[in-house]
């Protein structure tokens, strides 16, 4: 009787017991591996697409290059699932993007495989380049490899690592994945070009080998990959861009078949001398057909079922804020042919492919290119047209300069819609929307709102389109709504003033964005005992609203102000305030409530807030410290 094959799966305890393996066994490793992504994205939701496109190309990376002693570098790292697998973190992807468990992308403290962290796109060519730099004046390490997709690569900063790296001359790779899909397909003429390198045929070039490979083609397929080769190195006196940047090309290849990514790299390894590019051709989602059939390839996946695809949404009966942002807008926009929209990548992400579906020639997607989002935008509001530049919070860092330089020193009217403020969840601290209040708030005439709720957003987005007289931002939080009562149309805010949403005598809550909801919750716990609270609603960080500011420090004993960023941000410009004004003379007691300073790892939203002491329980106690009575009596007379 035959004795059952071990699944070559099981028989993988690191990357080491791949270099073993022959050809065939890799290739049906690889299904495996596909099935075992797919099985674990279904329990834990996460980025499926991304990872089933890079299958056999992280088999053959780690058959291949000598890892962790070769540095491998996923850009953005949202494809890593294989990689974690493979990795000797098998037995924990169950935990995967939940609180305690695995990342959803690499870290460093999590596995010596893990060369360097990410979370955010475009910057594994300047890695790569760092440890091959630190290689080369005797660190130990060993060869780096760079793995970019096409959607990543038409990024400012990955040009500027390419020619740096190709000025360097030094031995490093960078594998080009291009799946013609970032989060949306990508746009621009990069992608064009990257498109016209392999129209003609699957098989490329192999430098300094290709006629010895080709020879060993079947007649037809022979002349087909000649022609291709041609056409990526250009006939005599051309090149391509990679080429004139100072790097080898090779490629293009297929991505899915192992006996070309096997012997592509092996060739590259033993034989460069100096920057190689490897351009990989995948299929985002490829082997499951739901992800391959989705427009957005499973980018970002809820727990599903296997068998039908079908993700398993949230029952939440209240609008998610990107809804009502991308509706709103969409509204303001039939209303003034003056509104544009710009997205970095994320149009389906961001609400605008509402927009987009009605009106396509006033919605931009300008790829991942954040920097060149907000100088975009920044014309277009010289122009005269009303641009919302819209970008999650975390992503928004990534053009600071350009806030300041080309929006905000020239008083240009952009309008900024900043989604993910606050914390994300299973992201993680990579996608964390904690800076955005203290960054724009210090700059001079920059007017930013924070929405308590999805009513409020309306108004804001509202007040934004119709507001003309410098730039202004509105931040609001991933996730659903609390269920407000919606107005028919978004109403004008006046600008710098906030509003009372409740009344009391001994203690005030100062409010920003959508804590406004655990402040009133305290509020209840606390006048169960019979402390008299006001609730306000700041709206504005900046300007921000001193006359209710003077109203509530003159007729309360505390003050607590709460938002969901960090320290540096709406709290200290009141206690700035108040002290400018010598209204911090010892009579109030004052106390700010931010997120803490550290980053917070991936868990629910509800979990990181505990841990950042922003619940509602947390902010009755620092109302009860702020009276000078501890939590613990609070909680004895509540018992």
């Amino acid at each position: 009787m035959t004795k059952p094959q071990t699944p070559t799966l099981d028989r993988v305890a690191g990357p080491s017991d791949l270099k073993g393996m022959s050809q065939p066994e890799l290739t049906q490793l690889a299904r495996e591996l596909r099935e075992e992504v797919i099985s674990v994205v279904a329990q834990t939701g996460g980025h499926l697409g991304s990872s089933l496109g890079v299958v056999e190309l992280t088999v053959a990376l780690h058959a291949v290059f000598n890892t962790p002693f070769d540095k491998l570098i996923w850009d953005v790292s949202h494809q890593c699932y294989p990689h974690k697998i493979l990795t000797g973190r098998r037995d924990r992807m169950h935990t995967l993007r939940q609180g305690g468990g695995l990342a959803g992308f690499c870290k460093r403290s999590e596995s010596d495989y893990d060369a360097f962290g990410a979370g955010h796109s475009s910057t594994s060519i300047s890695a790569a380049l760092g440890f091959t730099v630190g290689r080369d004046m005797g660190q130990p390490t060993g060869d780096a490899v760079a793995v970019i997709g096409d959607g990543s690569i038409s990024a400012g900063m990955a040009y500027e690592a390419l020619n740096n790296a190709g000025h360097e001359k030094r031995r490093m790779f960078v594998v080009l994945n291009d799946n013609e899909m970032s989060i949306a397909p990508p746009v621009g003429a990069m992608s064009k070009y990257l498109s016209g390198l392999y129209s003609e045929t699957p098989l490329g070039k192999l430098k300094d080998m290709a006629e010895d490979f080709e020879a060993t083609l079947p007649g037809p397929i022979r002349e087909g990959a000649r022609r291709a080769r041609q056409l990526v190195t250009g006939f005599p006196g051309g090149g391509t861009l990679f080429e004139e940047l100072g790097f080898d090309y090779v490629g293009p290849i297929d991505g899915h078949d192992m006996s070309q990514l096997l012997t592509v790299l092996r060739a590259a390894r033993a034989r460069a001398s100096g920057p190689t590019l490897i351009h990989v051709c995948t299929v985002k989602g490829k082997g499951y057909v739901p992800a391959e059939t989705a427009k957005d390839k499973y980018h970002g996946v809820s727990k599903f079922d296997v068998v039908s695809g079908t993700q398993k949404k949230s029952k939440g009966n209240a609008p998610s804020y990107t809804s009502v942002f991308g509706q709103t807008l969409t509204e303001e926009a039939a209303r003034d042919p003056k509104v544009v929209a710009i997205t970095a990548a994320m149009p389906s992400g961001t609400g605008l492919n509402i927009m987009q579906d009605r009106f396509p020639s006033r919605v931009f997607d300008v790829g991942i290119a954040e920097q060149h989002a907000v100088t975009f935008a920044g014309g277009m509001a010289a122009s005269g047209l009303k641009p919302f530049c819209t970008i999650y919070s975390t992503f928004l860092q990534r053009g600071y300069d350009q806030v300041v330089h080309d929006v905000v020193l020239q008083k240009l009217p952009v309008r900024f819609a900043i989604d993910r403020a606050g914390l994300v969840g299973a992201d993680g601290s990579t996608h964390a929307g904690a800076f955005d209040v203290a960054f724009l708030s210090n700059l001079p005439g920059m007017t930013v709102m924070a929405a308590a709720d999805e009513a409020e957003l309306k108004n804001m987005v509202a007040t934004a389109a119709a507001f003309d007289e410098g730039p202004i931002a509105f931040r609001y939080p991933r996730g659903e709504g609390v269920g407000a009562e919606m107005p028919e149309r978004g109403q004008f805010l006046e600008i710098g003033k906030g509003r009372i949403v409740k009344e009391g005598t001994k203690l005030a809550f100062l409010s920003l964005g959508p804590c406004l909801a655990d402040c009133l919750t305290a509020a209840e716990e606390l006048e169960a005992r019979g402390i008299s609270c006001t609730v306000a609603d700041a709206r504005f960080a900046k300007p921000l609203d001193t006359d209710l500011i003077a109203r509530l420090t003159a007729e309360h004993e505390a003050l607590v102000t709460i938002e969901h960023g960090a320290e540096g941000g709406f709290g200290a410009l009141v206690l700035h305030w108040l002290a400018r004004t010598g209204r911090l003379d010892g009579k109030l007691a004052v106390r700010t409530m931010t997120l803490p300073d550290k980053f917070i790892e991936q868990d629910s939203p509800a979990a990181m807030y505990a841990e950042a002491g922003l619940t509602a329980r947390d902010v009755a106690d620092t109302a009860m410290q702020a009276l000078g009575l501890a939590p613990g009596q609070f909680a004895a007379v509540r018992g």
